[in-house]
């Protein structure tokens, strides 16, 4: 598994979440973003290449789940 080089990573929120905590960070590494708990920043993260995450973003937008998510 490879494991990517977060060194300098700047993690990102949404302004619409931080009023109650619950949210994510995002940050853009080289070829991918990756997305963490913003409060728990030293727990585990996902990553996505780029084009997922924007079909992702769409969908959600859409409000569509990806055929993955369908049971």
């Amino acid at each position: 598994m490879n494991v990517p080089d977060l060194s300098c990573a700047v993690w990102r929120t949404s302004k619409h979440s931080q009023q109650n905590g619950e949210c994510v960070a995002v940050a853009r590494i080289p070829g991918s973003l990756a997305v963490r708990d913003s409060k728990n920043p030293a727990g585990p993260l996902l990553t996505f290449a780029l084009a997922d995450w924007q079909h992702l973003v769409q969908q959600i937008k859409d409000d569509q789940h990806p055929p993955s998510w369908r049971g």
